[in-house]
């Protein structure tokens, strides 16, 4: 079931009712000026009630059109990278990052997980209600060990995404905080999953700026299997 259809047409229907209840207000306002304008003080008096109850209902529908679309929004998804993962030697893996542009890059990593990490720009609530999506930028790519013992020893490897000396919104918010004063917090978001032959992941954001990372069926599979298998 398509839940995000779902939620998309109530809020489509509330927001098309708020608006035919809008044009009725004006009418009734309209109307209710002539009846002013003639003296005829009682026809006023209901054309102001009419006027009223449609005005108060269109606030109403577009408050909860509003309230739907909001919830809608923050349950969608963004994809932010493709990993396909092939073993070279035990806990040496050759990875293949995919964007969503198509562009790829291709890297070796050590350890027995993956992990994606991003810093994440979330904005405040009326501009996130509006429909503009958190900002992100992919900070580093990290191997990751089981045993935390090898994880304070072994050989580790991250790979950074950042490039010296380029633009940075996120720079800018740190250094003069009142220009971009709609910006609610930065902060950084991660996800991992253990690392199997030919496994294949997905990566989005959240709308409410959390990284989700998944494997595809095949993948889930040889996760879930022993080790020897």
């Amino acid at each position: 079931m398509d839940w995000s259809a779902l939620l998309r047409m109530p809020m489509t229907v509330l927001l098309i009712l708020a608006v035919v209840f809008a044009l009725i207000t004006l009418v009734q306002l309209v109307a209710l000026r002539q009846h002013l304008h003639d003296g005829h003080r009682l026809a006023a008096s209901w054309r102001a009630l009419l006027c009223l109850a449609a005005f108060a209902l269109t606030l109403l529908l577009a408050g909860a059109g509003c309230a739907l679309r909001g919830y809608r929004l923050l349950g969608e998804e963004a994809p932010v990278v493709e990993i396909d993962a092939r073993i070279l030697s035990p806990q040496r893996w050759a990875l293949t990052l995919t964007w969503p542009d198509g562009s790829t890059r291709q890297l070796q990593l050590a350890g027995d997980a993956w992990r994606v990490e991003a810093i994440v720009l979330k904005w405040k609530l009326p501009t996130l209600l509006a429909g503009v999506p958190p900002l992100y930028r992919l900070d580093r790519l990290s191997g990751r060990y089981d045993d935390p013992a090898q994880e304070a020893q072994a050989p580790r490897t991250v790979i950074g995404f950042g490039e010296a000396g380029a633009f940075d919104l996120l720079d800018l918010k740190r250094q003069y905080p009142r220009w971009i004063p709609e910006i609610d917090t930065v902060y950084g978001s991660g996800a991992f999953l253990p690392l199997v032959d030919q496994g294949h992941y997905s990566v989005s954001l959240m709308r409410t700026g959390a990284l989700v990372a998944r494997p595809d069926e095949a993948t889930e599979r040889r996760i879930g299997q022993p080790l020897g298998d």
